[in-house]
């Protein structure tokens, strides 16, 4: 009966309050404090940045839009938050349901509008790399123009793991995500990404725990190949996959991989690249 009580009460909170209070409560442990412990040990705020937290609509930037509500409550020290959303190009629904999201959650989003899609919808080789670097220029300029000095992205500890693998499997290189970037192109910007050490389970997990529904893909490409079947053939699913595998035969191996990259011993590197240029094993041994 109790039990019942419990669950009544819970779904009668607006969408808002039930989300924060299950990062407050069932989730603290998985999400804010793992958001907080990224904050913290990559210094990713410091007093009176202006932050634009960009949402692309989907679960993992909408997640994050509320941990950051949620660290600004301790007002630990003072800093400014910005929810950005840039429509690339988005179906009327697909618009529609970001915004209404965000209404849900108490989100104060600020909308501005892009042809990012109409741009790439010609291009044969690698549209989706091409979309993306766009994007994040065009996520840059709008924040730089609202006087942030950061942006936000909900990049998560999953990502993280599957883009050190895909560099090596795919693009042949070790690389990996960084949880702080200065930009090149945007003089006094920098990029954050406070998910780092969040799981892509627990996002899920959060997300159904309170009923939502955010976008899964909103990209013309893999809406014309149909969703699931431009999801099963990219080859992020395929790494995942091995990823997946692999755990069933040792659980540390995700924790291995994170780590791969900060365990990266030099003297036993045939070649190397630094700002300098490339290196390589016989300039220093031979």
């Amino acid at each position: 009966m109790t039990q019942r009580k419990d669950k009544n009460a819970w779904s009668q909170l607006e969408t808002a309050q039930r989300a924060e209070r299950s990062i407050q409560t069932k989730y603290h442990k998985k999400l804010f404090s793992r958001f907080a412990k990224a904050v913290v040990q990559y210094e990713l705020i410091r007093p009176n940045d202006k932050i634009a937290v960009c949402i692309s609509g989907g679960k993992d930037s909408m997640l994050m839009a509320k941990l950051f509500q949620e660290i600004k409550r301790h007002d630990k020290f003072p800093f400014e938050l910005v929810f950005l959303v840039m429509d690339p190009g988005y179906r009327e629904e697909n618009r529609a349901l970001i915004e209404e999201n965000a209404k849900k959650l108490d989100i104060p989003i600020t909308v501005f509008t892009s042809q990012i899609f109409e741009s790439v919808a010609t291009i044969d080789k690698s549209p989706c790399y091409l979309c993306a670097r766009m994007r994040r220029g065009n996520l840059y300029a709008a924040a730089k123009e609202l006087g942030c000095n950061k942006i936000a992205l909900g990049h998560h500890y999953d990502d993280v793991i599957e883009t050190i693998l895909m560099g090596m499997l795919y693009g042949g290189q070790v690389q990996t995500m960084l949880p702080r970037l200065r930009s090149a192109n945007f003089a006094g910007m920098e990029l954050i990404r406070p998910m780092y050490f969040i799981r892509e389970r627990d996002i899920e997990s959060w997300r159904d725990f309170n009923e939502l529904r955010f976008l899964q893909c909103a990209c013309r490409f893999t809406e014309a190949l149909g969703r699931e079947d431009g999801v099963m053939q990219s080859k992020r699913q395929k790494v995942k996959e091995l990823i997946r595998t692999l755990k069933a035969e040792d659980p540390e191996i995700e924790q291995n991989i994170f780590k791969s990259v900060e365990n990266v011993s030099l003297s036993t590197i045939i070649a190397y690249k630094d700002r300098e240029g490339n290196k390589h094993y016989f300039d220093e041994n031979l």
